[in-house]
């Protein structure tokens, strides 16, 4: 009996190890044999999840052909990684993925890590901050306060409490978006609402047109839907879309789904203008395909005076061609999973009867907590508080990692919560693995791209600040010259480091 539950084809398999080695050599760097440079390419695809455990592998001639390297070389490289832990293999079964005996599953996405693993790691791999208190304290208390007439109902409401869809349509309206309720869906935060428009929309072998980079965890659960992600290349630093490729892929692709984030970009934390939401919309709509709009950053404007351009969906505000995708979890915090979608009443429906298969509703309580802070003002109190903490800490990282690494190349987002990094040439997927030996997490850039691309950055995301901000960026520098020089074997384990 086959050990292997996937395959990796020969061809997907190439481009994503040729990805890596495209990367600009850096200078003084010791060249690792043919074999070794493959194995260890292989190896990090396991470690960062994007070729799965248990995955079975081409066959050596298959991938010797595909990678134009003699299968000698491929042998060899299976070989290591048998000895290694990361390959199994037996007659007529083939080879397929593995990872040593004690090593962690590696995540398919951006999991924060453990509380009790925070002692002597750093972890800038979840962007996401602390609650702002004593708001969230604020909003519970509020919410049990409201809770008891709903406890006397069945506590099922698909589309949402009647009384946080108003709050939300209203919201929308106050800006300018004229909404009814019946145009607003709760989910259970935003990737809930993500999940439940591609299951509606983009069946298995639909194409989904996503920028290039895009934000992970909605790449990942895409891909795990059977879609065909269409990559569409942001413009360099903060310039936001490319909207002649835009019209070029909606208009030769044809894809049902687009997928965009137009408020501080995650993770390039660009800002699209209204000159290129309202071209966007209209290319959309003229191609047939479904905008959704990733709204979830769009209350993290950090810098003094800024004046926000109007939300995409003020473009199509009947919703039908953009369905709006809202959050709690990044203007106020992760652990309240309250999420929201507005498009035309009818999408609303249809979204609705599909997730009695799904979760049925989302918590009453966190729903009562959410309206709570709109409703008295809190949800302006405590957003206010996260962008005075996501400004400090931005400051704060930039500083530090300028005068650590002043070789790495960024632009500085006037929102958001994230950092896009150009590591100078190293390879993101090595420094991810090398940095956890030192004691910092960070996710690579191959993660935010399709097939492996964005091989030479990172991101950063704006979660520490001060001290923390300093190691963090002492620790990346201790990564990057282990990776310069070719090591990283046997690095020592980090000292305690608690914020």
């Amino acid at each position: 009996m086959a050990q292997w539950t996937s395959a990796v084809g020969p061809a997907q398999l190439a481009r994503q190890l040729q990805a890596q080695q495209a990367r600009p050599a850096v200078p003084g760097a010791r060249k690792p044999p043919a074999y070794r440079a493959l194995a260890d390419g292989v190896r990090l695809l396991v470690l960062e999840g994007r070729v799965p455990v248990a995955a079975r592998l081409p066959a050596e001639r298959e991938l010797a052909v595909a990678l134009s390297v003699s299968r000698t070389t491929v042998a060899a490289a299976y070989e290591a990684l048998r000895t290694e832990g990361f390959l199994e293999s037996r007659r007529g079964a083939g080879s397929w993925t593995a990872v040593p005996a004690g090593n962690p599953l590696p995540a398919r996405g951006l999991e924060p890590l453990p509380p009790e693993s925070l002692g002597s790691m750093i972890d800038l791999g979840c962007a996401a901050l602390p609650a702002p208190e004593p708001w969230l304290t604020r909003a519970i208390q509020g919410a049990l306060e409201e809770l008891p007439p709903y406890a006397h109902t069945h506590g099922d409401y698909p589309a949402g409490l009647p009384a946080l869809r108003q709050m939300l349509a209203d919201r929308y309206t106050e800006r300018g978006i004229p909404t009814m309720p019946e145009q607003i869906m709760v989910t259970t935060g935003a990737m809930g609402a993500m999940d439940a428009i591609c299951h509606l929309f983009a069946g298995r072998g639909e194409r989904i047109a996503v920028e290039s980079p895009s934000y992970a965890n909605i790449l990942q659960l895409m891909r795990e839907t059977g879609a065909r992600l269409v990559p569409v290349a942001m413009t360099e630093g903060l310039g936001g879309w490319d909207l002649p490729r835009w019209r070029q892929v909606l208009r030769d692709a044809a894809p049902r789904l687009a997928y965009v984030v137009a408020d501080f970009h995650n993770p390039t934390g660009a800002l699209a203008d209204e000159d290129q939401r309202r071209q966007l919309v209209e290319a959309a709509r003229s191609a047939g395909t479904v905008l959704v709009v990733d709204e979830t950053m769009v209350e993290l404007h950090l810098d003094e005076g800024m004046d926000m351009p109007r939300r995409v969906c003020a473009f199509d505000p009947a919703g039908a061609t953009v369905l709006t995708v809202g959050s709690a979890s990044k203007a106020f915090w992760a652990g309240m999973r309250i999420g929201w979608v507005r498009a035309s009443p009818d999408v609303i429906r249809s979204l609705v009867a599909a997730r009695a298969y799904a979760d049925l509703g989302t918590p009453v309580l966190e729903q009562l907590g959410v309206n709570w802070l709109m409703r008295t003002g809190g949800w302006q109190e405590a957003v206010a508080l996260r962008r005075d903490q996501a400004r400090e800490n931005r400051d704060a990282l930039v500083s530090a990692v300028r005068a650590e690494l002043p070789e790495w190349e960024f632009e500085v987002p006037s929102g958001g919560l994230t950092l896009w990094v150009r590591t100078g040439g190293l390879s993101g997927s090595r420094l991810a693995e090398v940095g956890e030996r030192v004691g910092i997490r960070v996710p690579s850039g191959p993660r935010f791209g399709v097939d492996g691309a964005f091989e030479g950055y990172v991101r950063l995301p704006f979660t520490v600040a001060g001290p923390v901000a300093e190691e963090a960026a002492a620790r990346l520098a201790a990564a990057a010259r282990l990776v310069g020089s070719g090591g990283g074997a046997g690095v020592e384990s980090p000292r305690s480091f608690v914020a």
